[in-house]
């Protein structure tokens, strides 16, 4: 039985007629008093789950709705409290779609061409774009075919992401993800241990693309048998996907290698491998970015175990000398560290041993794990990358025993520089509101494994954009102690940048990098690579046989900084909060 009926009037909408019943609201087509047509959603607060409310108790889902304007998200309108036969209500009215769900078409039409399918995912990544472009980023959770629509009133399809149900803000206390009700097929590995990202989006609309051409989503399995058994039903899907990506037998005559390699990107087990951004999942789907079978395969790791990578071997490259500007951060890991790999007699006698780690952070994008990377180069280490999905488990204990194992490992092939992306996803602070099931004993584990490990020849680098976000004890005296702050490279640091990304690259004479340095200022280094990477492949497209001054300027001129200032402010608030935190507490330290 449906809260509302036909004809009855909220406040200044009259219901036309009922469209979806969930757990704990309904949608309704209504129209304004001018005879307008708009979605109506009504919230029973009483059946909601704590996690979907805010720290103010206000309807989360409905706050987030009212910061959406994008063309590709269905748009908010009004909202407002209610009381109706003695129960509290909410309500969200939206803009009226007039067409379908993917869901819907899919149905009927069973496949879809390419093109289609194309211009329908691009679109659901332009609202992504704009969902975690935000100074907040907020993370949809839950796309599928069935919650993104078609509006058919103009002459162009237009996809629009709809029902915010399951959206959080990627800061949150991860204890206010829920995953009950998602559907497991669009899910990305590390979902399945409940860690919500951009990148788990992103694999989502992976899962979209394969859906629309081929009808069924990846990897797809019946799953009736294993209903009742939730941890069994989460298994089999996962053992499903060590198996290769099947492209089922259907005449797509435009699925061409580009389009395969982009879906496999997407749906990579391997977080690290995936596209790291809605733009870049853009650009490869439209032909901008070219992606090869190598970047979609782990070809140069390998695995143990369950997603366990094996350590980069050694090798002889630039090192440092292709790292433009953290000249502080470089000098005292040669003097803490690789000084003290090739001269360890002078600090014996100074009972001075290997420290066990550092930590790097700052906003996304200015290097952390290329100086990672070089570092390796430049002490002649292994390099062992980890990140949060190569720890994730789904089993009681799992990811405790996961980490033990990568620690093992890097002692197997010490000298080894071993590096943690994301570590606040890894060792969140063991707190109240922050504690999931089992998080204390991987944060122990973590502890136990990092101390002492410089005596193992295990040097630890973690990165993260959240400092504050670390268990305290990780970043105490003998762990991680050191801490460094990665900014958006400056003038200087920029135009060093184009020299070493230029070099052995065809050049035309009269490239000007301090012109460039000014032209990019707020771009991190990334952006800066992809600038010159970009300038290469039009460069080839145009045959102009050489990289001119005259295409660098037309490329940044028509190009914009990933990292917003708004987000650089953000993170210098969180340095300078962290930093003061980190002097208040040296300050209440109590030694003999």
């Amino acid at each position: 039985m449906t809260l509302l009926k036909k004809k009855q009037i909220i406040f200044n909408y009259t219901v036309q007629f009922h469209i979806k019943q969930g757990e704990y609201a309904e949608t309704y087509r209504v129209k304004d008093i001018l005879g307008k047509n708009y979605f109506l959603k009504i919230f029973n607060l009483a059946k909601l789950h704590r996690t979907q409310f805010d720290s103010n108790s206000s309807v989360l889902e409905l706050e987030i709705a009212k910061l959406l304007n994008n063309i590709n998200i269905c748009e908010y309108y009004d909202s407002g409290d209610l009381i109706l036969d003695n129960q509290k209500l909410a309500f969200l009215v939206f803009d009226f779609i007039s067409g379908e769900t993917v869901s819907q078409r899919v149905i009927r039409e069973q496949t879809c061409s390419v093109f289609d399918a194309k211009q329908i995912v691009i679109g659901v990544l332009n609202g992504l774009k704009f969902l975690h472009n935000q100074s907040n980023p907020i993370l949809h959770n839950d796309l599928t075919t069935q919650n993104v629509m078609l509006d058919l009133s103009g002459d162009v399809p237009v996809s629009k992401i709809i029902d915010f149900g399951y959206a959080r803000f990627l800061n949150q206390d991860k204890k206010c993800f829920q995953r009950e009700g998602l559907n497991p097929f669009y899910m990305a590995p590390e979902s399945f241990n409940g860690v919500f990202s951009t990148q788990t989006d992103l694999f989502s609309v992976g899962s979209m693309l394969y859906h629309l051409l081929f009808g069924l989503p990846p990897w797809f399995i019946d799953l009736s048998k294993y209903q009742s058994n939730k941890e069994s039903l989460e298994d089999a899907i996962l053992q499903e996907r060590q198996k290769p990506l099947r492209l089922l037998n259907i005449d797509l005559f435009e699925l061409d290698e580009q389009l395969i390699n982009v879906m496999h990107k997407a749906l990579s087990n391997n977080v690290d491998l995936r596209f790291k951004s809605a733009d870049e999942f853009i650009k490869a789907l439209s032909g901008e970015l070219s992606i090869s079978k190598n970047e979609t395969y782990n070809t140069e790791t390998g695995q143990i175990g369950e997603g366990i990578k094996t350590p980069k071997p050694k090798k002889k490259g630039n090192g440092f000398g292709d790292i433009a500007g953290m000249e502080s951060l470089k000098d005292q890991l040669r003097f803490d560290v690789i000084n003290l790999l090739n001269d360890p007699e002078e600090y014996k006698k100074h009972k001075l041993e290997l420290p066990n780690g550092i930590l790097l952070y700052g906003p996304p994008g200015c290097g952390k794990t290329f100086f990672a990377e070089k570092f390796a180069d430049e002490a002649g280490y292994n390099f062992q990358k980890v990140v949060s999905s190569d720890i994730a488990s789904i089993y009681v204990h799992g990811t405790q025993e996961k980490i033990r194992a990568i620690f093992d490992l890097a002692r197997s092939n010490a000298p080894t520089i071993l590096y943690f992306d994301e570590i606040n996803s890894m060792v969140p602070k063991r707190d109240s509101t922050n504690l999931q099931n089992g998080a204390a004993g991987e944060v122990n584990e973590f502890l136990s494994q990092l101390d002492n490990c410089g005596s193992a020849k295990i040097f630890v680098v973690a990165s993260t954009n959240y400092p504050n976000q670390i268990d305290t004890a990780v970043l105490r005296a003998g762990r991680l102690e050191q801490k460094f702050y990665v900014s958006p490279p400056d003038f200087e640091a920029r135009s060093a940048m184009f020299e070493i990304y230029l070099k052995g690259r065809p050049i035309d004479l009269g490239i000007d990098y301090s012109k460039l340095a000014k032209m990019t200022e707020n771009f991190v280094s990334a952006d800066i690579k992809l600038l010159i990477d970009k300038t290469s492949r039009i460069t080839i497209r145009e045959k102009l046989g050489k990289i001119t001054m005259k295409t660098l300027e037309k490329i940044i001129t028509t190009s914009k900084p990933t990292v917003t200032i708004d987000e650089i402010k953000k993170h210098e608030l969180i340095r300078d909060d962290f930093e003061g935190q980190k002097l208040e507490s040296e300050r209440m330290r109590v030694g003999f």
